[in-house]
């Protein structure tokens, strides 16, 4: 492997190890915010890092839009370009292309999409989404791939990973291996479990450094997510490190690393947090709520964020009824903060032997409460 994997102590199919690239040492079960345009909104690299994170992601769609990635590498690559000295790991495209891109046109060479940004037309293939990766100097490149809508036919699940296992090979011969730096497959095939271990099948016979299961968390609810979770990652190589793509709430979290996820990426606590939305130990809060307005107690006691450590829950019902710009910047670092303590703790209780009390402590804490709902002021 480019990348040494290091897996440190189990408990049943959890684990907890340790990935090394060529930008630093990421811990697992990790973690990664997203950073999608050089950027974790609302935060600062450095904020970012105060939190726990190793490791952030970004994505070849959008930095290939703008600023291009052939900019990038000329100021000197992403790391620079947006002073972050850890790990970076580049999403390649394949699910911001079906979700975001207009008028798309697949082929066996690739697809073809007009811009969400200015409709102009672009074309993306496995070889140019790894150039681009290359460009930006990626820890962790991703192959291209079809993210495979759901609901689909099992025909079209077929068609598509299949597709996509083409691409995985193109994508492979494309990358260029170098110590620390390493590319990971994408198991697709919908919630199928033949296809599932078809794609499994093919990748292993390429070879990757890591594989990540794909097309999970785009509407099949989280019973169906775990139980595609369940028949597939018995099929992945024990010694390579595993990434669930999207996922997700701390539920989904907790529920994969007890079947053997090493890594994590979602949206989930950076827009929730800019939607006045917040974690915690006892589940979620709406910072909007009118109950807030003269609560002088920290958000949650014991988190060490600004936002928990500096300010009170009135001010920060505050600054979003005032639309103040602090409030989803504190907000994002809270959520953020909470979501790394998350993994730590996960870390911790896989090296102690106590992985399923953690869950079920978290559990009994988390749902004492539903989610405090809408805005009531």
């Amino acid at each position: 492997m480019h990348v040494p994997f290091t897996i440190k102590a189990k408990d049943k199919l959890a684990r907890t190890g340790a990935l090394h690239t060529a930008h630093g040492i990421i811990r697992t079960p990790a973690f990664m915010p997203v950073g999608t345009a050089a950027t974790v909104k609302a935060m600062t690299p450095e904020a970012v890092k105060s939190t726990g994170a190793d490791i952030i992601l970004g994505n070849t769609y959008h930095l290939m839009l703008r600023p291009t990635a052939e900019r990038i590498a000329k100021l000197g690559g992403l790391h620079k370009f947006m002073h972050w000295d850890g790990p970076i790991l580049t999403d390649s495209g394949g699910f911001q292309v079906m979700s975001l891109a207009k008028l798309r046109t697949l082929s066996e060479h690739g697809v073809t999409f007009q811009s969400h940004l200015d409709g102009a037309t672009y074309e993306l293939t496995p070889e140019r989404a790894i150039e681009i990766q290359h460009l930006l100097g990626s820890d962790i490149t991703m192959v291209l791939d079809e993210c495979t809508p759901y609901p689909a036919t099992k025909e079209q699940a077929a068609n598509s990973m299949r597709l996509s296992m083409r691409w995985a090979e193109r994508s492979k011969q494309a990358f260029t291996p170098r110590k620390g730096y390493a590319l990971f497959g994408i198991v697709q095939g919908s919630i199928y479990p033949e296809l599932r271990e078809e794609s499994c099948d093919a990748l292993k016979s390429i070879g990757f450094d890591g594989y990540a299961i794909g097309g999970l968390a785009v509407g099949e609810g989280q019973e169906a997510m775990l139980s595609v979770l369940d028949y597939t990652v018995p099929l992945l190589p024990v010694g390579s490190p595993r990434y669930l793509m999207g996922v997700g709430k701390p539920d989904d979290i907790i529920g994969a690393v007890m079947r053997g996820i090493d890594m994590f990426d979602c949206v989930i606590p950076t827009r929730a947090g800019r939607f006045a939305r917040a974690y915690t130990d006892e589940g979620e809060r709406n910072m909007r709520n009118a109950q807030y307005a003269d609560d002088a107690a920290p958000l949650q006691a014991g988190c060490p964020c600004p936002a928990c450590t500096h300010y009170s829950r009135a001010y920060l019902h505050h600054l979003f009824k005032a639309e103040e710009m602090l409030g989803p910047m504190l907000l994002t670092w809270h959520n953020l903060t909470f979501y790394q303590q998350l993994m730590q703790g996960l870390r911790d209780a896989i090296t102690g032997g106590r992985l399923q009390a953690f869950a079920q402590e978290f559990f009994v804490r988390y749902h004492t409460q539903s989610c405090d709902g809408d805005d009531k002021s």
